[in-house]
């Protein structure tokens, strides 16, 4: 296995995984944001 592969979709991993915590956050807080007004 290249080395480099490896390390790409290592990279690749992480960006998603940040990815999808960011906009699991941001779900969270516009969920909130709705219960709240009403």
């Amino acid at each position: 296995m290249d080395n480099l592969l490896a390390l790409e979709i290592f990279f690749l991993g992480l960006v998603g995984l940040a990815s999808l915590g960011m906009a699991g956050v941001a779900a969270l807080v516009i969920g909130g944001l709705f219960k709240g007004q009403r």
